[in-house]
């Protein structure tokens, strides 16, 4: 998708543990736990909506029509993004301030969440015209590294519901 799209299956390898009768993945950080595109699709996609907004468009779908139509992302697709992003930054607040200058992010009940995402994405140097994706990377490594989480997303480990048990 940025630059283009590449449609194609990434195998991730399922374990089992002896303990507890319970499968685990190893998932790598380039990608967010229970959804389909990349950590940078996701990211990209919403740079672009923010350019849009800035022009005076709609930005869930000046995006979703900035983006290659094969991609198949809709306008509910990047607001669901918006979300998860917007409460990933939010959950990882304390975390990232101790990496980044995010002083000139303020969170209160009046501000939008484009307006949250396009502050948070300012301070940790993710901007539509520069290369942004080496460093957005290096953000989720680092995070990931941190605190064993995932920025985006919320992993099995962390859903309040049981996994399902394996019986032989």
């Amino acid at each position: 998708m940025f630059p283009e799209f590449k449609k194609e299956r990434i195998p991730i390898a399922r374990f089992v543990c002896r303990r507890r009768q319970r499968t685990f993945s190893l998932l790598p950080t380039q990608l967010i736990p229970y959804h389909q595109y990349t950590a940078n699709a996701v990211t990209g996609a919403l740079l672009l909506g923010l350019q849009c907004r800035r022009s005076g468009q709609k930005g869930y779908h000046g995006a979703s029509l900035a983006v290659d139509p094969e991609s198949r992302i809709t306008p509910w697709l990047i607001a669901t993004w918006l979300s998860m992003v917007g409460l990933g930054f939010r959950r990882a607040h304390a975390l990232l301030s101790g990496f980044y200058n995010l002083m000139e992010i303020h969170i209160a009940h009046h501000t939008g969440t484009w307006e949250q995402a396009a502050g948070y994405f300012t301070c940790l140097h993710c901007q539509p015209q520069t290369r942004w994706g080496p460093v957005f990377q290096g953000l989720l490594n680092r995070y990931s590294l941190s605190c064993r989480l995932f920025l985006l997303g919320r992993p099995s480990q962390c859903r309040r519901q049981p996994a399902t048990t394996i019986r032989p």
